[in-house]
């Protein structure tokens, strides 16, 4: 039975309608075609399995129409639609059908974000750069907290050996630790990491910084004492302590692993750190 479209169970949004230009379809050649690296994932494992199988099974039909805005030289950047335009490019098509949007860099940007924003295969680092590119408020606050503190999110996976000092795939815990804990102590459980020792490459994992703003923010006397923190933790042993924790992972939970690296982390400071100032004085 066809049914006609009803927004009768919706409420009509209050917000002012701004939609911005109308876009067009058109036929555009694929040579004319590109993919803007500052805010595109690039096409890694998963995304190559997908094109083959747009490839393999290429139907007009389950084609949507590649979202596209003119950038210069005549050229168009996919907003969406990388993955389709490949298929159809493995195919031998010369031309595939595009929705033309007027965009500048930024509204791309975040065009992509927006449409890619609930597929998985669209990492969080990937969406934190879209983001960013977009000149999202949010990404900006944690781009300029990981640039106090010497950490760069990466775009794509990398063996854990190629991981240099700072570098991290925790985008999401970093995002929930400065909307909880807030800038300082964020930024200074970061340095804690990657202002000590060597560095600890590899370690600034989600378990690790949320333990560390959440001792530190219950604690901020040692958030606050500037060098003597980062002197104290030079000792603290990320790497030991992460493979006490990992050693039982199987027989425990996420969350329980946090509380465990919470603990040692306490623990370490209490015994080390000068004595806590007496409030009541």
């Amino acid at each position: 039975m066809l049914v006609s479209l009803t927004t009768k169970r919706f409420s009509a949004p209050q917000s002012e309608f701004a939609p911005g230009p109308a876009p067009f379809l058109e036929w555009i050649k694929v040579d004319r075609l590109v993919v803007d690296d500052v805010y595109q994932r690039e096409i890694g494992r998963r995304g190559t399995i997908n094109v083959n199988q747009i490839a393999e099974f290429f139907d007009w039909s389950k084609f949507a129409p590649v979202i596209v805005a003119p950038v210069e030289g005549g050229k168009f950047a996919i907003v969406d639609g990388q993955h389709r335009t490949t298929a159809a490019m493995l195919r031998g098509l010369e031309e595939v059908p595009c929705q033309v949007v007027q965009a500048d860099r930024a509204q791309q940007a975040a065009a992509y974000a927006a449409v890619n924003g609930s597929i998985t295969k669209t990492t969080a680092q990937q969406l934190y750069h879209a983001k960013l590119a977009a000149k999202d408020a949010t990404a900006l606050a944690l781009a300029a907290v990981c640039s106090a503190a010497g950490v760069e999110i990466l775009r794509k996976n990398l063996v854990r050996s190629d991981i240099k000092v700072g570098q991290t795939y925790a985008v999401t815990a970093l995002s929930r630790c400065l909307a909880i804990y807030g800038r300082d102590t964020l930024i200074t459980a970061l340095q804690c990491i990657t202002q000590t020792a060597d560095g600890n490459p590899g370690f600034v994992r989600a378990t690790i910084v949320e333990a560390l703003c959440e001792v530190l923010h219950n604690v901020p006397e040692w958030r606050d004492s500037g060098s003597v923190l980062l002197t104290t933790m030079d000792k603290f042993k990320f790497a030991d302590a992460w493979d006490q924790i990992a050693a039982g992972r199987d027989k425990i939970f996420p969350a329980t692993a946090g509380k465990l690296m919470v603990e040692k982390i306490r623990k370490f400071l209490t015994r080390r750190m000068p004595p806590l100032h007496d409030k009541a004085a």
